[in-house]
């Protein structure tokens, strides 16, 4: 395989421009910690290039949902699964899925930033180098788009050599992003990416969302109601891990359907 030819021909530039279907699709997805039922009968459909929040209270099940995508689960021994989830069409949890190619188009971006104890450039071609990538120009040019795609180029281009250990909370989390981006990822999963932040860097992480969605198909869990209005275009309030209702953000906050969520978006428990 000619990793440096797929990496090419996978940049954002070749992206088309819309796609048939849905970006992920849920069916009858049950999830168990040993005897305990985590996730219950959850099925929805996540579009392309738009921001799915999931939002409810702590323990709902939002996190564990989130990481079945990329099958982040998986690495718990405990943990068993039953229904399925397509990505583009493809069942995450057929035999013949490259688990190691699926988190490749599944990056990953956590609640605590995790930089690596490296470089600010080592950090961000941290993937590309595990997939084989050893040209210089390849890697230089993934540095620079992958930063500016995260909104982090002008802070750190003079210092790429320095220790990413180095960087504010809200840079490290950028970088978090742009080392994600690096590898020319279909989705991004964001688990709580702003709780340790303080509200100017989580303004910019919340800028830096909406302009990922013209690239990438963005999923978020948040604990943050208005975080969820503001960048969000559909939904899903979780609750017990059922998912009791999924839809457009304007409709879960103004004019919910159900009980249970019209209670927790206006504050009656959480």
């Amino acid at each position: 395989m000619d990793v440096n030819h797929d990496l090419e021909k996978a940049s954002q530039e070749e992206r088309p421009q819309s796609e048939e279907g849905p970006a992920i699709e849920v069916e009858g997805l049950n999830l168990y910690y040993g005897a305990n039922q985590a996730l219950k009968d959850i099925s929805l459909k996540i579009p392309h290039r738009q921001v799915t929040a999931f939002i409810g209270p702590s323990g709902c099940g939002k996190s564990t949902f989130l990481r079945c995508f990329n099958r982040m689960n998986d690495l718990l021994d405990i943990v068993r699964m039953d229904g399925i989830i397509r990505l583009d069409g493809m069942n995450v949890f057929d035999e013949a899925c490259d688990v190691i190619e699926l988190r490749r188009r599944v990056g990953m971006v956590f609640q605590k930033s995790n930089p690596f104890p490296m470089s600010i450039y080592e950090n961000v071609v941290y993937g590309l180098r595990i997939a084989g990538v050893r040209d210089k120009a390849i890697l230089d040019e993934a540095v620079e788009r992958s930063l500016k795609g995260a909104a982090l180029w002008t802070e750190v281009k003079e210092r790429l050599k320095d220790s990413a250990l180095g960087l504010s909370g809200g840079q490290m989390q950028r970088l978090c992003i742009a080392r994600a981006i690096a590898v020319n990822p279909d989705v991004i999963l964001m688990d709580e990416p702003c709780s340790a932040l303080d509200p100017i860097a989580t303004a910019k992480v919340e800028e830096l969302i909406l302009e990922l969605k013209n690239q990438y198909t963005v999923v978020i869990v948040t604990h943050n109601m208005q975080q969820a209005g503001r960048v969000a275009d559909l939904t899903a309030f979780m609750y017990l891990g059922e998912l009791i209702e999924y839809d457009r953000t304007e409709v879960i906050f103004t004019r919910p359907s159900q009980r249970h969520t019209e209670d927790y978006v206006t504050g009656r428990f959480g």
